[in-house]
């Protein structure tokens, strides 16, 4: 018979000896378990500790390209608690989950690293094949929505230098439905792909950009005014790096409403300059097209309340100087051809050397066709359209007679008269003279009441301008006819300049006695010591007006002066009342502009010197009476009447330069004789 196993007893205390165990009844037991430390084994049991597994798995490439390397699953082990677990333990566990839970905040510092990292590698991607990577573009923009003021400046430059490298030389044109239905190559359609990714993602980076610049007004705060002027440094970035892509009226538009505001602060000078630098270097003609249309209809519609600067831009545009070639009035031009043949036949060529000529014509003609050169048809015509605008423009601000603009306006005309049609020459001359006209009756007053004139701080700027806009009034009307054909048509256009060669007869001992005729409108000057305090502040801003045409008044005189006498149709009395006028003015002007007038005087004497010469002799008077250097009219003066006793002056004149002048000019008269 099988003897039953009896059942196993378990042990709750370790007994005192381990080698002696005696029996305990159910009542011994209860009486010694106030004597047991319950919990003194619980804690001493050792903690069970998660051991670092070593991956076995290989490192893979994600789809951005980067590395990365993937942990082993972790095993699920079931943690049994002891019976004795006390409520305590269960509420430290809870707290100990909560905290976990809570969403652990990054410090603004460790952000704009981690922005600045991911920025990087984005922009690398992107530098080193961005048709494989056509949705970084969406997350440099996402990185962009950050509402941390300086990792959304960092997108934008981080997406400005990206644009700038990976934007074709070419223009992306929209796919219409027959080319989306086409039957193209896989790289074809791969790049369509790409370039209509470039193009959308663009389009919204220019649309962000012109977001932040408009918040650049109406007092911002120092992060949107931070924001606003790297927005538009970023907009001035990329219409000088790519000029020729999509989009480029979108980014002039942002410089043109900078450009509206009458605050001239940094973001005001850097749109200003990078207009200016665009104008200078455009071969297109586009560009330039587009940036004066715009800045036409932002003068029209602000009503001409502009900054003057804004007008000057015009003066920078490169078909003005590529339109400026006038007809010489001593020489016939000939063709290129007729001297390229006579080259040609005097030189000798070699058979080799032919070819080699040959073979070299051959590579420039396929470079030609590489660079898609525009052709000088269509150039020609967008340089025309923009220069009828920039005129359009300077003839509307005439006819309003804005005050602060008319200077600039007569810079313009005055440099690029020899441009205009000559169906508007009667018109323009007309306006001179009405300009003229109310400048002078503006000046009649002032020079009344000499009192009121030493006390009025600004009535010596308002003459300088006054007679500035004179010299550039008749210089406009002057170089109109520079021209050969407008000379031969001066007849048949009725056209009558006496009214300008009067006035400027008048002027000329205005001019002489301006103590800044050698200044410029950008040269440094220091306040006058002798002035009070608002006297100075006021004349400060006048004498740092940003003007294009840097000519010095007596640049802008001489060249007057050179329109009206080197002519030979030029009547004697003309030229002796003037060449009487400047001698006596040349020992009142500085020594570079009485040197000057000492040049210009004799290139009038080699071209009229028989017909003024006798007033080097007083031997040989033709007129009776006395001369009136204060007459206005030149044909009452009666400069025969007088000699140019102011040479022997000249002759002692403290420049060496002044003295060889009026030296030379004796030598010159003595040899006509």
């Amino acid at each position: 018979m099988a003897i039953a196993r009896a059942s196993k007893r378990r042990r709750i205390s370790p007994p005192d000896s381990p080698h002696l165990v005696e029996p305990a009844s159910h009542v011994g037991k209860s009486t010694k378990a106030s004597e047991w430390n319950l919990e003194q084994q619980y804690e001493q049991r050792p903690r069970a500790q998660k051991k670092d597994v070593e991956s076995t798995r290989l490192p893979i490439k994600t789809a951005e390209g980067r590395i990365e390397r993937l942990a082993c699953p972790e095993s699920e082990e079931e943690t049994v608690d002891s019976i004795f677990g006390s409520d305590d333990e269960g509420v430290s566990d809870t707290q100990e989950m909560e905290v976990e839970d809570r969403p652990v905040e990054t410090p603004i510092r460790q952000q704009i690293t981690e922005a600045k990292e991911e920025l990087a590698r984005i922009g690398t991607l992107l530098s080193e094949n961005p048709e494989e990577h056509v949705g970084c573009f969406r997350k440099l923009a996402e990185i962009g929505t950050s509402p941390n003021a300086t990792i959304k400046k960092l997108s934008l430059a981080t997406q400005l230098a990206v644009y700038k490298d990976i934007i074709p030389g070419y223009r992306i044109r929209p796919l219409g439905e027959v080319d989306s239905l086409e039957k193209v190559s896989k790289d074809v359609r791969k790049l369509r792909s790409f370039e209509q990714a470039l193009v959308t993602n663009y389009q919204n980076y220019i649309q962000e950009l012109s977001q932040c610049a408009k918040a650049s007004g109406d007092g911002p705060s120092e992060d949107t005014a931070s924001m606003a002027t790297v927005a538009i440094s970023c907009a001035c970035n990329l219409l000088l790096a790519v000029p020729h892509f999509n989009f480029r009226s979108e980014l002039i538009k942002i410089l043109v409403d900078k450009l509206s505001k009458r605050n001239r602060d940094g973001d005001f000078i850097k749109c200003l300059e990078t207009l200016e630098k665009l104008f200078r270097e455009d071969d297109d003609g586009n560009p330039s097209l587009d940036g004066v249309t715009q800045l036409s209809k932002l003068i029209k519609a602000r009503d001409y309340r502009i900054d003057e600067s804004v007008l000057n831009t015009f003066l920078h545009l490169r078909l003005l100087s590529e339109f400026s070639s006038r007809g010489s009035q001593t020489r016939i031009d000939k063709s290129d051809s007729t001297d390229a043949r006579k080259a040609k036949t005097k030189e000798f060529r070699t058979k080799k050397y032919r070819k080699i000529l040959k073979e070299r014509k051959a590579v420039e003609k396929e470079f030609k066709e590489a660079d898609a050169i525009v052709s000088h048809e269509e150039r020609d015509r967008l340089q025309a359209e923009t220069l009828k605008i920039v005129f359009v423009a300077y003839f509307r601000i005439l006819k309003t007679r804005v005050p602060n603009l008319t200077g600039a306006v007569l810079e313009g005309l005055a440099k690029y008269a020899h441009l205009i049609n000559q169906d508007f020459f009667g018109d323009l001359l007309e306006t001179l003279k009405d300009l003229i006209s109310s400048t002078s009756t503006e000046e009649d007053p002032a020079q009344e009441a000499e009192g009121k004139s030493l006390d009025d701080p600004e009535k010596p700027t308002s003459h300088q301008d006054s007679l500035r806009s004179t010299l550039l009034a008749t210089t406009t009307a002057f170089t109109l006819l520079e021209g050969q054909d407008a000379a031969r048509s001066a007849s048949a256009l009725h056209l009558d300049l006496s009214f300008f060669t009067t006035h400027l007869y008048k002027t000329l001992h205005a001019f002489a006695l301006n103590p800044d005729i050698e200044l410029s409108s950008k040269t440094l000057r220091l306040p006058d010591p002798h002035g009070s305090s608002s006297s100075c502040s006021q004349s400060q801003p006048a004498t740092t007006n940003n003007k294009v045409n840097l000519k010095t008044p007596s640049v802008l005189l001489l060249r007057a002066l050179s329109s009206i006498l080197l002519p030979r149709s030029v009547p004697p009395l003309r030229i002796a009342s003037f060449v009487k006028q400047l001698y006596i003015c040349s020992l009142q002007l500085p020594e570079k502009s009485a040197q000057a007038v000492s040049g210009l005087v004799h290139q009038v004497m080699k071209v009229h010197g028989r017909k003024v010469a006798a007033l080097w002799n007083t031997e040989e008077r033709k007129g009776d009476g006395v001369f009136d250097a204060l007459r206005g009219d030149m044909e009452g003066s009666n400069p025969f009447a007088s000699t140019v006793w102011e040479g022997e002056l000249l002759r002692c004149h403290y420049a060496p330069a002044v003295r060889e002048g009026a030296k030379g000019i004796e030598r010159l008269v003595r040899d006509i004789k």
